[in-house]
């Protein structure tokens, strides 16, 4: 039987369309999947059907109809995970870099949702209507650490929630390109699609979403610096966006950092294989305990060996 969730917008939107809005409200799902949700009838809006395009408005009474579960395609396979914490409700596990969320064109297998089919065995939430892990955030490819995934439907949509209405702490450690300035501070920045390249984004001063990252000086290194971020919102690729806003884009990040990089590389004869970004600590509460549970994954080998090189007086390739 199809199951109800209802929320009430709080801010007006007008640059953005509802379907992005949707989406980045439900990480786990996908723009298509809400764009069929959509189209089949299963979002309204104030009671009606909405437009994909039109914008949220404040006040605005949201109801979306997941649908039933049907059976996935996607194949398990026997990829070794590093579990932080499994219970009946969840498993938080330290993402390794290089492995991709969920399969698509040009990564049809070897994702973490191939991983995570095999290692829970049929116990997984269903949201979105596909049976598969119910992952309720995202980390890119690159990007290595805490992720938590969600065993059934009401562990899903109450951590969706929790990451919706900012009640999870999320700690990211990085290393940036040059000498970090000033050492501790807070970005208020707004985010929105690139105007030009559509598969970035950017800070804007316009119809962006509010974003909001503090961040403290871990260690000063060889032309770069070692930071720890904690973001209170969960805006696409927030610490690269905003680090990049800074004057500081991470260490290895080629999207948003290809000239800084450049230099690191010229000056420490050394150049990173991947983004320097480590999701350190998740904190949130237990959706069947209510209790306040923190997790911690430990830096994984090349961001550990990057340190000890950078803390050189000049880096070995």
């Amino acid at each position: 039987m199809p199951e109800l969730d209802v929320f009430t917008v709080e801010q007006s939107l007008p640059g953005q369309r509802l379907d992005r809005f949707l989406q980045g409200r439900y990480e786990s799902s996908s723009r298509g999947e809400i764009q069929r949700l959509l189209s089949q009838g299963c979002v309204r809006v104030n009671g009606r059907p909405p437009k994909p395009a039109q914008s949220p408005r404040a006040g605005d009474l949201v109801e979306i109809s997941w649908p039933d579960t049907t059976p996935s395609e996607v194949v398990a396979q026997d990829i070794p995970l590093e579990i932080l914490f499994e219970d009946s409700d969840l498993v938080v596990l330290n993402k390794q870099p290089d492995l991709v969320m969920h399969p698509a064109a040009g990564h049809e297998d070897g994702t973490l949702v191939n991983a995570l089919l095999h290692h829970c065995q049929g116990q997984l939430s269903g949201i979105g209507g596909v049976a598969r892990p119910g992952i309720v955030h995202r980390l890119d490819r690159d990007t290595s650490g805490c992720l938590v995934v969600a065993k059934n439907d009401l562990t899903h949509r109450t951590l969706q929630e929790a990451f919706a209405t900012r009640q999870v702490e999320k700690r990211y450690q990085c290393l940036v390109c040059g000498d970090l300035q000033p050492p501790q501070g807070e970005i208020r920045a707004k985010i929105a699609r690139h105007p030009v390249q559509r598969k970035k984004m950017a800070v804007t001063t316009g119809d962006g979403r509010d974003a909001r990252t503090t961040y403290r000086l871990l260690e000063r290194l060889h032309s770069a610096s070692f930071v720890e971020a904690q973001i209170h919102t969960g805006r696409t690729h927030q610490v690269r966006v905003h680090f990049l806003h800074l004057g500081f884009p991470l260490v290895g990040d080629s999207v948003y950092g290809a000239r800084a990089n450049r230099r690191l590389a010229e000056e420490t004869g050394w150049e990173a294989s991947r983004q320097m970004l480590h999701a350190r600590q998740l904190a949130f509460r237990h959706p069947r305990t209510n209790q306040w549970v923190e997790f911690n994954a430990p830096l994984p080998e090349d961001f550990r060996r990057a340190l000890e090189l950078l803390r050189q007086p000049a880096a070995v390739a």
